[in-house]
């Protein structure tokens, strides 16, 4: 299979280059890193570091996301999400691949719930968080998740037949309920968190930054669930 790793990415000219530095290549056939919007070096960093980088003006995770989607076009199988802020282990991505490979799965998740190692990286506010949604998306659909991560890999094909249309913090939560939906098979695996994190989360790090995150995944997996 032919595998693609698409790394949104908001001023993080400290991180990327290890970021990109950490995929496995001997897995990976592309690197695509999303400059969505950044005011430092990030897009100069993450070419020396060997990546393409495309460019996305909007703002917003899933408008940095849908255009990774868009460049690499149809030329891959299996495409990769992971942040740009060092967090995620690169390392780890042919965990997430394997079930694909191995056909046992559509969508898979890397959970930092699942791992002991990692538990103690989420917050508080995002472990509510996390567990509003996950409960809810088992109450709606009958799909049991532990996390919404940003580290997954996701057959290309059924990424393009979801029809994603949620351009915010939405954007995982929507596609975990449409692969649902739709009869998907999702998987998950246990995934380590790089400590400490570069810099500060523009989600996580901040309280409008949690509160509109939660807002758009609480309701994102209600309105899907509406429209059904």
């Amino acid at each position: 299979m032919r595998v693609a790793a698409i790394i949104p990415a908001l001023n993080e000219q400290e991180s990327v280059a290890h970021v990109i530095a950490g995929v496995p290549r001997d897995l990976v056939n592309e690197v695509v890193v999303v400059d969505n919007g950044s005011a430092d070096r990030t897009a100069e960093v993450a070419r020396a570091a060997g990546a393409r980088v495309v460019w996305e003006k909007r703002q917003g995770y899933g408008y940095a996301c849908a255009a990774g989607v868009a460049a690499v076009g149809g030329d891959y199988d299996v495409l990769v999400f992971m942040d740009g802020d060092g967090s995620d282990d690169g390392r780890q991505m042919r965990v997430l691949v394997e079930p694909i490979e191995r056909d046992e799965a559509d969508l898979v998740l890397g959970s930092r719930v699942l791992s002991p190692a990692a538990r103690g990286a989420l917050l508080a506010h995002q472990r509510l968080g996390n567990l509003l949604t996950t409960a809810l998306v088992r109450l709606l659909y009958g799909q049991r998740i532990t996390d919404l991560p940003p580290f997954k890999a996701i057959r290309h094909p059924v990424l393009v037949e979801l029809g994603m249309h949620e351009m915010t913090y939405g954007w995982t939560v929507e596609m975990v309920v449409k692969c649902a939906r739709h009869g998907f098979r999702i998987a998950e695996v246990p995934v380590t968190v790089r400590p400490p994190r570069r810099g500060r989360s523009k989600v996580s790090g901040t309280i409008k930054g949690t509160v509109l995150a939660a807002y758009h995944m609480l309701g994102v997996t209600l309105k899907v669930a509406w429209r059904d």
